[in-house]
């Protein structure tokens, strides 16, 4: 294992906090909120405290604190979207004026990054604001999120925010046997239905179930909603986007696979599935207006992990990793229309919350808050994404996963796959997969079908290869030359020093933020239980090793 020395156990717990210095002023809520509780409580206080914040920029000019009230927050995240496919970052042919909207009225992120491209643990780092590999069994999709990890949900609720949530919050898993009664992402509101516009597409009218969570909330109570699409997550009806009239001619299709019309096809299904989830923020964005809350909501829309094709979800590559990210707020965010070229995990939106609303980060949240940019004051630690992957689907036998780790750049990518003589992508072994299909962690699809169909043929093989294969244990891509990090580099002479340089930043920040695998302590992700689908009823997750005396 590489950089076996000592981590250094008590040095900056609090890793990236914005609010460090500022951390003995005891108070609560918005700095000039008449529920705040500050020592001194008078107006001079207040003044010279909101004047604090914005001289270290953490601030912006405007801002709920500064303006006196709370701002409200909806978050939007489909369920499988790659970065590339808004109208706003370049797709030739989808249409996301939502999307569209909210980056050119607030701020859109060129470098956006999931922290596990695999739904559970992505949600379970977004509301914990916290690496996966620091959230147990809430590591492993089909898991659960134990209760002692702090959610930003739950603390807005505790300062009196309403808390809701339509379509897919946390999931999968099994919410109780982690000790919580709820879904972190707040109280359900999914009674609303449409008559299923597709096969394969949710019914669920989730901006009419925001408008029966807005109904209830009191006058004057600040809110916090999370809509949760269950698209573009297969499967799709086949033929739908060429039936919508979508030209497969103008698809942009990614070098990782082959090129032609069943592919062409089953992306332009893709594309529809994304714009349902885009119409639905539209409606929700149009209720806000006719609410009088439009400008005092923070909108978030992106995505929790990159497009169920081969070589993007459950993988650590942009096309899995990598997502849409655009953020909106008028009175919190300094120069609306930027682009921000800094690097950052969804993980950060939780710190980034709870700071925009006024409210002291729980200590255990590790994650760096956006309180920065929106400030239009970019902070150094803006210059790396980590990225990690434990058991996605149960696709190896006796539950195995295929734990990796990445650091991404500007520039490179740099991934160490901890378990290399493991099947990346799942064994080619239906018999050992809970959903007894060949390569499971990669969903079935057209696409998938056709290159395992094809995998010796010429123009398929070397990309066949590259999904389905084995992969060696250190992985470097050159973004700028091989933005689909299809060319492994790690080995090369020309690249040793960057490669080794890449290795020791990420395992210096595995180190500091207590993973068990860089640690080299007992990771149990192997041998949590699994509560997904098993249409293989013999597979089973190996029972844990008996320690050794």
């Amino acid at each position: 294992m590489p950089n076996p020395e000592p981590m250094q156990t008590k040095t900056n717990q609090a890793l990236g906090r914005a609010d460090k210095g500022l951390k003995k002023t005891q108070f609560r809520m918005s700095l000039c909120n008449p529920s705040m509780k500050v020592l001194n409580r008078s107006p001079s206080a207040k003044c010279l405290l909101t004047g604090l914040w914005l001289s270290f920029g953490l601030l912006p000019s405007g801002s709920t604190t500064a303006e006196g009230s709370r701002p409200n927050i909806l978050f939007c995240i489909s369920d499988d979207q790659s970065y590339a496919h808004t109208g706003a970052n370049g797709d030739p042919v989808i249409k996301t004026p939502a999307f569209d909207r909210v980056a050119r009225e607030g701020l859109r992120f060129v470098h956006a990054f999931c922290d596990a491209p695999t739904c559970g643990p992505s949600r379970s780092a977004i509301l914990t604001g916290q690496h996966i590999w620091r959230l147990e069994e809430a590591g492993n999709i089909h898991s659960t999120l134990p209760a002692k990890f702090s959610t930003y949900t739950e603390e807005l609720g505790k300062a009196g925010y309403a808390v809701g949530f339509t379509g897919k919050g946390w999931s999968p898993g099994r919410l109780q046997a982690g000790g919580r009664t709820v879904n972190p992402a707040g109280r359900e509101f999914n009674n609303r239905r449409l008559n299923p516009l597709r096969k394969g597409m949710s019914g669920r009218d989730y901006a009419a179930n925001f408008d029966d969570f807005l109904s209830e909330v009191k006058p004057g109570q600040p809110f916090c909603f999370w809509l949760g699409s269950h698209e573009p997550h297969r499967g799709f009806e086949a033929g739908v986007g060429i039936r919508n009239g979508k030209d497969p001619a103008k698809v942009n299709v990614p070098p990782i696979f082959p090129d032609n019309n069943i592919i062409r096809s089953d992306m332009l299904d893709y594309l529809v599935e994304v714009e349902h989830f885009d119409r639905m923020v539209e409606r929700t964005m149009a209720s806000l207006q006719k609410a009088g809350q439009l400008d005092n909501t923070i909108i978030v829309v992106t995505s929790d992990h990159g497009m169920p094709f081969p070589r993007a979800k459950a993988s650590l590559y942009d096309d899995g990793s990598r997502v849409p990210l655009a953020i909106r707020w008028p009175g919190g965010i300094r120069n609306p229309g930027r682009t921000v070229d800094g690097l950052v995990n969804l993980s950060d939106l939780a710190p980034t919350f709870l700071e925009a609303v006024g409210l002291k980060v729980p200590g255990m949240m590790t994650a760096r808050s956006l309180m920065d940019v929106f400030a239009h004051k970019l902070s150094p630690h803006h210059d790396a994404a980590f990225i990690a992957m434990e058991r996605h689907d149960g696709c190896r036998k006796g539950g195995k996963g295929y734990p990796c780790r990445s650091i991404r750049t500007r520039e490179f990518m740099y991934i160490y796959n901890f378990e290399p003589d493991r099947w990346p992508s799942g064994s080619p072994d239906a018999s050992v997969c809970a959903r007894a299909i060949p390569y499971g962690e990669i969903d079935s699809s057209p696409t998938k079908t056709f290159m395992m169909q094809q995998r010796n043929e010429h123009g398929v093989a070397r990309l066949a290869e590259l999904a389905f294969g084995m992969r060696p244990a250190e992985e470097l891509y050159d973004l700028k030359n091989d933005p689909h990090q299809m060319n492994n580099l790690a080995g090369n002479v020309d690249y040793l020093g960057k490669q080794g340089k890449l290795r020791n930043r990420l395992f210096e920040h595995l180190k500091k933020t207590k993973d068990p695998r860089a640690l080299g302590q007992e990771a149990s992700w192997d041998y949590y239980p699994y509560y997904g689908l098993r249409r293989n009823k013999d597979w089973k997750v190996d029972p844990r090793p008996s320690s050794k005396n």
